[in-house]
């Protein structure tokens, strides 16, 4: 800083300042670099011609050798200013390719930020398929028990697959239009899979469904915003106020607001699985799959998936249905024979009557469960695997562990677990409701 002479004010000299206070030399860089080659070759003779003087043992420093090397010291501050602004200038003319390269790298992170995310409903299907032998005794060495982790879906069940495909197919051929209704008649995964997407997509939807459905569904129903109707229990499958009635009697009744999924008889089901969970099985297993064990509910995961399977082993894949107690698919298939049906407490699995989706000559054989059975194997999977999932999971696990304990020959088993256990906490994961039912689980699972 200096004491201005005329008004006494005190300037801060920077570098900015004094660069602005010098005349302004403009200078290419190649006069710049024949400068500096100039001026250090100069230093280079005038040390050379020095050092020549002072080799000989029998000069003398005579006024010559003096001015020589005084020459020479008074060179090197010029020298020295003259490389260090050069390579200032240098330093400077980097500067500006940098900030082309910020640039570039700020258009880099704003492509980013604009990059395309999948949407959550894009997420169905693709689940894992792991390995729960170890529940099981096969009667042969060789055989394993592979699970398809379909609570691994965004809705935490199978349904997601079908309702999906159904929407996607329905707006295609313009069935499904802004501002319908989705309706849907559900023992509750479908129902909630269907008001998933149809928020999803800016649908209002109604389902209905029955009084079994477990709590924990009909609460994720309402929260995904959709209208729950719950019907009377009791109700006959002929009854129009049986919740599997009701869909078809309020599309029939407002057919230009109301878009029915009709899961029962609509094709669409099954071929939602014979595209997506039948590839994916045979992918997983790299074609080694000998046997496919599914409960039968719609019909769609059993039949859509058989009849992929069954193509692509040339008919070896066996299929085998798991079929609660109390079902009538079971005589059905076993007799032809539609039967009463009994009650059963397993959500998801099993009927009161044969639904248009459900295709018997695709199924080679069928296995009974009992519902302690089922729900055992749940608490089962939970402890031994840390696998919570829900009661259907349970009765496929068991019908397949039954299925390896008869093989003779050794099988690679795939079934599915087709919903997570956390719909069921109030029932299946909660003791004082399995005691009700007469059911106790055992001692060396607690």
């Amino acid at each position: 800083m200096y004491q201005g002479a005329a008004r006494g004010e005190r300037i801060l000299l920077t570098s900015t300042n004094l660069s602005r206070s010098r005349p302004s030399r403009s200078r290419t860089p190649l006069a710049s670099a024949v400068l500096a080659s100039v001026c250090v070759l100069l230093l280079v003779l005038s040390f050379a011609q020095n050092a020549s003087s002072l080799s000989s043992p029998l000069a003398k420093p005579g006024a010559e050798q003096v001015m020589s090397a005084r020459r020479c010291t008074s060179l090197r501050p010029t020298i020295s200013s003259m490389l260090r602004r050069n390579n200032q200038r240098r330093f400077r003319s980097t500067l500006q390719p940098n900030v082309i390269m910020d640039k570039k790298d700020l258009e880099i992170e704003q492509a980013q930020l604009t990059m395309e995310y999948p949407r959550f409903r894009s997420l169905v299907g693709g689940t894992p398929l792991v390995d729960v032998t170890n529940l099981a005794n096969p009667k042969v060495v060789g055989t394993r028990i592979l699970a398809k982790c379909e609570f691994m879906n965004p809705g935490y069940s199978i349904k997601d697959r079908i309702v999906c495909h159904i929407m996607e197919q329905a707006e295609k051929k313009g069935l499904l239009k802004p501002g319908m209704t989705i309706v849907a008649a559900s023992s509750g995964n479908t129902g909630a899979s269907t008001a998933m997407v149809a928020s999803m997509k800016g649908y209002k939807s109604i389902i209905i469904t029955s009084p079994k459905c477990s709590q924990e569904k009909q609460d994720a129903i309402r929260a995904y915003g959709a209208e729950l109707i719950v019907t009377a229990s009791g109700l006959k499958p002929e009854d129009p106020e049986h919740y599997m009635n009701m869909e078809t009697t309020l599309c029939e009744r407002n057919p230009k607001a109301y878009f029915g999924i009709n899961q029962y008889d609509n094709q669409l089901n099954p071929a939602a699985h014979y595209r997506t969970l039948g590839p994916e099985i045979w992918a997983q297993t790299d074609g080694t799959v000998t046997h496919f064990v599914a409960a039968g509910s719609t019909g769609g995961t059993l039949s859509g998936t058989a009849k992929y399977l069954k193509e692509k082993s040339g008919g070896n894949v066996k299929v085998v249905m798991a079929d609660p107690i109390g079902s009538v698919f079971y005589d059905y298939f076993k007799t032809g024979v539609l039967r009463k049906p009994g009650s059963f407490e397993v959500e998801g699995v099993g009927k009161e009557n044969i639904p248009g989706a459900m295709d018997f000559e695709l199924i080679d054989d069928a296995i009974r469960v009992a519902d302690c059975d089922a729900f055992k194997m749940c608490h089962l999977m939970a402890r031994e695997e840390g696998i919570l999932a829900g009661g259907s999971s349970g009765l496929n696990v068991f019908a397949a562990t039954k299925l390896a304990e008869m093989l003779d020959e050794p099988a690679t088993i795939v079934t599915v677990l087709p919903d997570s256990g956390i719909k069921y906490l109030s029932k299946v994961y909660n003791k004082d409701w399995l005691k009700g039912l007469d059911i106790e689980l055992d001692e060396d699972a607690d």
